[in-house]
Formats: C-alpha cells, sequence, structure tokens
C-alpha cells in the first residue's frame, strides 16, 4: 500500500472557529482536546447525544451543509462515511485540511496517539493506517519516560535564553543541553 508523505504539525486553536460533523461518541471524544486547545468548537449533526450537549459548544441540529464550514479553521468529520465524503469535498474547496476520524480516504490531517506531560506533547502516527497502534505506541512511551519533564522543560527553556543572549549556535546547543539536563540527576543524587 503507497502512501502519501505527511508533516507532522502542532496547531494553535485557542479562540479559532473548529467545525465538528458528527453528533456521536465519536464526535463527542474528539471535544476534550479541541476545548483544551481553546478552539471555538460548533458541532453539526441532525441527532447529537447528550455527551455533546453536556459541552461549551455550539449546537447546529441539521444535517452537515457546505456552509457550515464558513469561516472554520479547522474540520473534523466524525460522522458517517457518506457525509465525511461531503464534509471532505467542502473543506477541500475552502482550503481547510480536515480530520475524518476513523476515514483515511476522506481525511486530510491524521490525528494520532498524543502523550501529554506538562509542557511537552508527543504524537505518534500510522498516517491513519492503525490508530489503535498509535495508542499502544504511546502508552510504551508513557512508561518509559521521565515523569519529571516539566523539569526538563524548566532546564531547557533557561538554558535557551542564555544561549540565545550568548550567540551560542544552534549546533551546540545539543550537547549543551544533554549536559544541563544529566546536572538535574547529579545535584539530586547528592542531596
Amino acid at each position: 500500500m503507497s502512501r502519501d508523505a505527511l508533516y507532522p504539525v502542532f496547531l494553535k486553536l485557542d479562540g479559532l472557529p473548529v467545525v465538528v460533523v458528527g453528533g456521536g461518541p465519536v464526535a463527542a471524544g474528539k471535544l476534550d482536546g479541541l476545548l483544551a486547545a481553546g478552539a471555538k468548537v460548533t458541532v453539526v449533526a441532525p441527532q447529537i447525544c447528550e455527551a455533546i450537549r453536556t459541552r461549551d459548544v455550539t449546537l447546529i441540529e441539521s444535517a452537515f451543509r457546505p456552509a457550515h464550514l464558513a469561516g472554520a479553521r479547522w474540520v473534523v468529520a466524525a460522522a458517517p462515511p457518506e457525509v465525511n465524503r461531503d464534509v471532505a469535498v467542502a473543506a477541500a474547496a475552502r482550503g481547510l485540511f480536515v480530520n475524518a476520524v476513523d476515514d483515511t480516504r476522506a481525511a486530510t490531517a491524521y490525528l494520532g496517539g498524543v502523550l501529554r506531560r506538562g509542557e511537552v506533547e508527543i504524537a505518534i502516527s500510522t498516517g491513519g493506517l492503525a490508530p489503535a497502534l498509535a495508542g499502544l505506541l504511546r502508552e510504551a512511551l508513557d512508561a518509559v519516560l521521565p515523569h519529571d519533564l516539566d523539569r526538563w522543560v524548566e532546564v531547557a527553556t533557561a538554558a535557551r535564553e542564555d544561549w540565545k543572549k550568548s550567540k551560542v549556535p544552534m549546533t551546540e546547543r545539543r550537547p549543551l543541553l544533554l549536559r544541563a539536563l544529566d546536572r538535574i540527576y547529579k545535584t539530586e543524587a547528592h542531596s
């Protein structure tokens, strides 16, 4: 099976309009991440489950129409495949990427398994081919990554500011960061 090359990206959705097409549990499952990112979510579906109704989203109880995407910056299609394909066509006409849940033919963007620890976010993708595998890989990474990644971010942020002031070239920064992170554990070992 040939597959398109993907470009991984994290989106800043704070305050931006996002449309979720679909009113069932799958659509409801997409809301946590979108709302946590600060997106202004509108859900479009002829029938909307209670798990969506209790959320801070705008509801449009209707069959999907292309006009529902007006002003949207991101689209999630979590409806039956025939509706997802209509959403994909309408999104493409507006230059929008669409994440079509479990429907790779209608998707132009894929979400993966995501591991979040404070400011650190790691996303794993299988290009939409095996989402369950992405979830298993996320769980495996969660088990092996240090639980004090917030401390790593603090050290890296402070070091980066120093390097920028001192004009340390990018090529020299990684070895310096490794030494700075190593000092976290050496300091704790002597405490």
